[in-house]
């Protein structure tokens, strides 16, 4: 009786095995018959982007952008390409097809309209995944915007109303600046890369350091140098800003041409910017470090020191690739009236990253 019992319940578990197993594995027919099916949307995918590709060429002969031989060498690369495209996901069904045969893989994964995923096997990786993408997707063919991070520093200083920069009251070594922000660059011309109009944001950190241990004194409405009564470790007048830059950019690019796209790139020509620029200041503050009788004191003083709110001026670069250098100088007085008329002026480095 026991013997029976334990047979029963070895029955019973298999029955269950047997259940759990069928669940675990689909029919494999009916996958490869999925497959099968969908040999024939990939060749029909191929043959319909194909189709829409060769309009486009047409469509830029007809507008004169490119000239006859031109439009056949581009016809016949869209051609080569997708027929090797045809070539490629077939033979990848294929090999699905044949795993599944032979029950070494479950070789499906998710079976999509217009893009789907096979799943082939690899005994080194466990399993590597093959993902065909959805060939009616748009491409972006030509992409006349880009943007880039923009960094710079330098030498800061001002021009003061009839004098040189030569009599400035301001260290030239010590007056620095500090920018970065994010720019963007717009071709101008359909058919050529020759002109750009880049513009942007960014973010400016403006140092003025007085000479002859003197520092910025706030009086009203007048901001005027004068000198410590300790000795000046340091001494800076910082102007956080918000600018956006606009310049037209000239210089040579290289093209890059293809059936399904085109591109231009600048990144190893050389190249001239002049435009203006605009925008605030956000925040104005001295910063001092002195010695007095013995000891050593700093000093945060954050006020306006009654300088101007809205900046403007003209810049201009030259460079090559990602690297310039440039200059900027600002057409607004550093300083409100009825103070003297000092203009901001800069020299540096920029990078386009």
């Amino acid at each position: 009786m026991n013997k029976i019992i334990v047979l029963v319940l070895i029955l019973c578990q298999l029955c269950i095995c047997t259940q759990v197993i069928a669940q675990e594995n689909p029919d494999s027919n009916e996958k490869i018959t999925l497959l099968k099916q969908k040999k024939e949307e990939v060749v029909s995918q191929e043959k319909e982007a194909l189709k829409k590709e060769v309009i486009a060429i047409n469509k830029r002969l007809e507008e004169g952008d490119i000239t006859e031989q031109e439009a056949e060498n581009l016809k016949k690369n869209s051609a080569d390409n997708h027929a090797l495209n045809i070539k490629n996901k077939i033979a990848i069904i294929d090999n699905s097809i044949a795993l599944l045969e032979r029950g070494e893989s479950d070789g499906i994964g998710n079976l999509e309209d217009g893009q789907y995923k096979l799943i082939l096997f690899d005994f080194e990786n466990e399993g590597s995944i093959v993902k065909l993408e959805n060939t009616n997707k748009p491409k972006k063919y030509d992409r006349r915007t880009h943007a880039n991070f923009l960094l710079s520093f330098g030498l800061n200083n001002a021009i003061i109303d009839g004098e040189t920069i030569n009599d400035s009251p301001y260290s030239i070594g010590r007056s620095r600046f500090f920018e970065f922000g994010w720019n963007w660059t717009t071709r101008v011309l359909n058919n050529s890369n020759a002109i750009r109009f880049r513009y942007g944001f960014t973010f400016l950190l403006n140092e003025l350091s007085p000479t002859d241990n003197r520092y910025f004194v706030k009086d009203g409405e007048l901001t005027y140098l004068d000198v410590h009564y300790g000795e000046l470790c340091r001494s800076k007048l910082r102007m956080h800003q918000l600018l956006f830059p606009l310049h037209f950019e000239f210089g040579p690019s290289k093209k890059k041409e293809t059936a399904n796209y085109i591109r231009y790139s600048s990144k190893r020509s050389f190249k001239f910017g002049i435009g203006a620029f605009g925008g605030f200041n956000l925040k104005t503050c001295q910063s001092l470090k002195y010695k007095f009788e013995g000891s050593t004191s700093k000093e945060k003083i954050r006020s306006s020191y009654n300088t101007n709110n809205v900046i403007y001026g003209l810049s201009s670069y030259i460079g090559y690739g990602v690297f310039s250098v440039f200059a900027r100088y600002n057409l607004n007085p550093l300083f409100k009236e009825p103070n003297l008329e000092e203009n901001n002026i800069a020299f540096g480095l920029r990078f386009d990253l």
